[in-house]
């Protein structure tokens, strides 16, 4: 019996044929799938067990591929997600991406191609992951444990929300650097959108009183970019 880790794939597209090929072609690839053929079936599935990459065609009944895209990106925003999908206009391909999708594809599309693109994605993420699971950060007097969610200073221990830890470890990866704001909003709100953008200024704003302990450590807006973490 192989030990390797068989990756869940959750399809979801409402053109029966289409579904089984792909669902087939897959499995031999060695792909555990579950194919929903729309979007409501699909958020179920999705709420109900753990994916590592997310198919969706855009055009389904009861909930459509973007719709579920965001249900989805609430529960877990950093899940690889593409989109499968007959329409080719330019401002589809752009709202898809704006959601956060890792790829866009137009049917009819090769199952070859998608399938290395699956690969390379899932392989990306893994790495991604092993990297970033342990990484501690020295913060000035501050040391951050992302994988505790908590942030200590002075024997006090700050446990942080998800979503604060999240921003904070994005911050500390590109400390005395610039985090661009998108890329933010993309990974923990999974889309840009003007919500997301004051929502995530309401934590931006958070993450500075728990840090204003360090006169050296300071949270800078770089207007219209996104934000730089300043610590020694």
């Amino acid at each position: 019996m192989d030990d390797k880790k068989k990756y869940k794939i959750l399809l979801c597209e409402d053109d029966t044929n289409l579904g089984m090929v792909l669902k087939n072609y897959l499995e031999l690839n060695d792909y555990d799938v579950t194919l929903e053929r729309d979007g409501r079936l699909g958020l179920a599935a999705f709420q109900r067990e753990k994916f590592d990459i997310c198919l969706l065609d855009v055009m389904m009944p009861n909930m459509d591929g973007f719709t579920l895209a965001e249900e989805i990106r609430d529960v877990d925003p950093d899940i690889p997600l593409f989109f499968l999908s007959a329409k080719t206009m330019k401002e589809d391909i752009i709202q898809g991406y704006k959601l956060g999708a890792d790829d866009y594809i137009t049917k009819p599309f090769d199952s070859e191609v998608l399938l290395l693109k699956i690969r390379a994605i899932l392989k990306r993420n893994e790495e991604e992951n092993r990297v970033s699971d342990n990484v501690e950060f020295d913060l000035g007097k501050y040391h951050f444990n992302p994988k505790l969610r908590e942030l200590k200073h002075d024997g006090q221990t700050q446990t942080l929300s998800p979503k604060e830890n999240e921003l904070l470890k994005m911050l500390a990866e590109h400390k005395n650097d610039l985090l661009p704001r998108e890329r933010a909003l993309k990974k923990i709100w999974g889309s840009d959108t003007y919500f997301n953008g004051r929502s995530m200024d309401v934590y931006i704003a958070k993450l500075r009183k728990y840090l204003k302990e360090d006169s050296e450590i300071e949270i800078v807006n770089i207007h219209g970019n996104g934000f730089r973490l300043v610590a020694p």
